[in-house]
């Protein structure tokens, strides 16, 4: 089944790098200032282009709206990406004005249709969803108020979920069936993952049909013991309404996840036995069309098997097991071959790679080697024998596109060598678009063909690179710092007129989080412009990619287990302490600042790096990992019952009688995910230490802190102005004095 063109083929990468060294001079000879204005009314957003859907063939689709509203989908050629036809319009439909999503079937024949959609959470929502048939033009309502349609292989049916519960839609017959009867919000769940899994495994749909059409596979969620979270939505009416659902802090009890298979013919379901385990992360059909892989994963995530799931027999055996020190990440990754030998992608060897097994679960062959990771799998072309694949094999801050044979043979670069490719294959791996960015090159989009070809230019943002001329643009300047035995990747920006005899105030920017990257050789995001406007105010910006962070294997990535936040803050406080060697840094004017796991990390910082830090900007942090969810937490914690000193003793709140620097905490109130929970256990602990801080609270935002105009432009003012009062303008008075 085609993926929905609201999961978007295309990613713009952001962020800044280059590779110029620590001295280099910038080129820059614009004069304009950057305003917070600009970055937030997106004068300074490049152009991406609109998020294709590969089809069968040399083709592709788009979702496109004409001048007078109307959506359509048009269908394109690779090779000339010229419109070859309107599959379907808007405006030749007349019981609906409109549409924001579409869904092919296998066979393309026949479209699901989207729109009035209700978010729920992060990647979860509801909506009004038609079937349309491309040869007959009519259009039929599958439901409303209905989630994660899906066209059964034949075309005669569309399973659905609503109310907790599975429904199958069948056309041929006109007909509905009701699968699973027991769904009840905040108790059971069929077809529909819960909040953890939809957060941390990063899927919705629970649900797969056998590729015969015979079979649905779903899960069922039993949260009736999670223990329940809810939150004020403080809204606009008279009364504030709550926000109450099932969210398994680390530690407590999880969601009874069970695997089913329901049986058209008799319209039976069976619970499939999967033997011990904790998760179901991902359920997939093999090329047999009796035969479901399901994976499993054990609380730890340190323990997962791959089970052949029989639907003839209701029965499993396992197919794969996969044990690791530490945790093993879930992907997608999982491929079949016609002759169901399997792709599958694993750190085994100290590296993410690419591996072949056959469907007894023995290792053919490791496809790529090599002390660098496999960042991407795109595909298997059966034809060629060949897969394509992104990677950092030219430096972890640099990705790029390759081909390699599936006996691990005649591996070629298909894109740039340096900065970030990203591709978006066409379903037959004939062609590609390539996304491609560096620091100094906004992202181009170019056509390839599936041998490295660049064939056309199709957007290059070079109007933007113009504009941008006219700024006073500092570039990234990129090198390693040795630190605690690593050399860690970091860029600096400096002020356009920097003078190597002037001290400036320093800000340290990081996320840190378990396998993340913030040093990459990649264009602006949001950040980058207000780091460089920092930098036009006088300031030295820093970011450094410390333990535990992605891209240069498993070693380096998994030292944190057991211990998130001591190596990390150890390892940014040691760094602040060596770049205040240099004489250009004001050592007593250092800050730092992060959101989500980088405002747990500045807030630590700044309590543990005292000597250091006198400043930090905390958004939207986890303050003790006690408050956060299972699936997560524990793959890298274990649970706190186990590991009670690792959760206490990196936990800010417990060090809050040693802040004595500048302070701001940020959270929205509204925030599903780090509850605001984290930020007022965080400041009663500094109001009982009788300790001064700054603190803006946003009402009903998300994790992202961006709903509603001016949202983002009043929190960064915010952030601004404590940057300067308590970093620049302090450097500025301390240098005043000197002189």
């Amino acid at each position: 089944m085609k993926k929905s063109i609201i999961l978007a083929a295309l990613t713009l990468f952001i962020g800044c790098t280059n590779n110029k060294s620590e001295t280099a001079k910038n080129t820059s000879t614009g004069t304009k200032e950057i305003t917070l204005e600009e970055i937030w009314d997106g004068t300074f957003s490049a152009e991406r282009m609109n998020a294709l859907n590969s089809m069968n063939g040399d083709f592709y689709s788009l979702l496109n709206r004409d001048e007078n509203g109307n959506t359509s989908v048009d269908k394109y050629s690779y090779s000339t990406l010229e419109k070859v036809e309107t599959i379907v319009s808007s405006a030749d439909l007349k019981d609906l004005d409109g549409f924001s999503s579409y869904t092919f079937n296998d066979d393309e024949t026949k479209l699901i249709l989207g729109t009035q959609f209700k978010k729920i959470f992060r990647r979860s929502f509801s909506g009004t969803f038609y079937a349309y048939d491309v040869a007959s033009k009519k259009l039929s309502l599958i439901g409303k108020d209905i989630q994660e349609p899906l066209f059964s292989p034949d075309n005669k049916k569309v399973a659905y979920a609503k109310g907790n519960n599975i429904y199958i839609k069948d056309f041929s017959k006109n007909s509905l069936i009701q699968v699973t009867k027991d769904g009840k919000k905040n108790s059971i769940i069929n077809g529909i993952t819960d909040w953890v899994y939809e957060e941390e495994f990063g899927f919705v749909r629970a649900f797969e049909w056998s590729k015969n059409s015979r079979y649905l596979a779903f899960l069922r969620f039993d949260e009736s013991d999670v223990p329940t979270f809810s939150m004020d939505i403080v809204g606009k009416e008279l009364y504030p309404d709550q926000q109450v659902f099932k969210y398994p802090k680390a530690g407590e009890k999880n969601a009874d996840v069970t695997l089913h298979m329901y049986t058209l013919t008799n319209r039976t379901t069976k619970k499939i036995s999967l033997g011990d385990y904790e998760y179901i992360p991902r359920i997939k059909w093999s090329n047999n069309d009796a035969i479901l892989i399901a994976t499993t994963l054990n609380r730890y995530q340190n323990n997962l098997k791959l089970h052949k799931v029989n639907a003839l027999r209701s029965s499993s055996t396992v197919l794969l097991n996969e044990t690791d020190k530490a945790y093993i990440d879930i992907t997608d990754n999982l491929t079949f071959l016609t002759d169901n030998s399997f792709i599958w992608t694993s750190e085994r060897d100290g590296f993410n790679h690419i591996y072949h097994y056959d469907f007894n679960g023995n290792l053919i062959n490791q496809i790529t080697k090599g002390d660098w990771e496999v960042t991407n799998y795109y595909g298997f072309n059966p034809t060629k024998k060949t897969i394509y694949y992104q990677s950092v094999e030219n430096g972890s801050t640099n990705r790029g596109v390759y081909s390699i044979g599936l006996d691990g043979q005649n591996k070629k670069l298909l894109s740039n060598k340096v900065g970030q490719n990203s591709a978006a294959f066409s379903t037959n791996l004939n062609y590609f678009i390539n996304t491609f960015s560096t620091s100094e090159i906004p992202p181009i989009y170019s056509l390839y063909s599936a041998e490295g070809e660049m064939l056309k230019v199709v957007k290059d943002n070079a109007e933007l690179k113009e504009q941008l001329a006219d700024y006073k643009m500092s570039p990234k300047e990129f090198s390693t710092i040795n630190i605690n035995g690593n050399d860690l990747n970091m860029w600096m920006i400096k002020p356009v007129d920097f003078d190597k005899n002037k001290a400036y105030p320093m800000l340290m920017f990081q996320y840190s989080g378990p396998g993340s990257q913030q040093v990459a050789n990649r264009w602006n995001g949001t950040n980058d412009y207000w780091h460089n406007m920092l930098a036009q105010k006088g300031m030295i910006v820093v970011c450094i990619d410390g333990r535990g962070t992605g891209l240069k294997g498993a070693d380096f990535k998994k030292v944190t287990q057991k211990e998130l936040g001591k190596f990390e803050v150890e390892d940014q406080i040691a760094a602040a302490k060596k770049l205040a060697e240099r004489s250009y840094i004001d050592k007593d004017n250092i800050g730092i600042w992060g959101w989500s796991f980088g405002g747990f990390m500045s807030t630590n910082a700044l309590l543990k790096g005292s000597d250091i830090f006198s400043t930090a900007i905390a958004v939207a942090p986890v303050t003790s990992w006690r408050f956060y969810d299972t699936v997560y937490t524990e793959r890298y914690m274990q649970t706190p019952q186990e590991n009670a000193s690792g959760y206490d003793e990196n936990s800010p709140i417990n060090y809050a009688d040693k802040l004595e620097g500048n302070y701001l905490l940020v959270h929205g109130t509204g925030d599903d995910n780090v509850h605001v929970q984290n930020s007022m256990r965080m400041i009663n602990a500094l109001i009982e230490a009788n300790k001064q801080f700054d603190m803006f609270i946003v009402p009903d935002r998300t994790h992202g802190i961006y709903k509603g105009a001016n949202t983002r432009l009043n929190l960064y003012t915010k952030m601004t102005n404590f940057v300067e009062e308590h970093l620049i303008e302090k450097s500025n008075k301390t240098t005043e004095i000197k002189g």
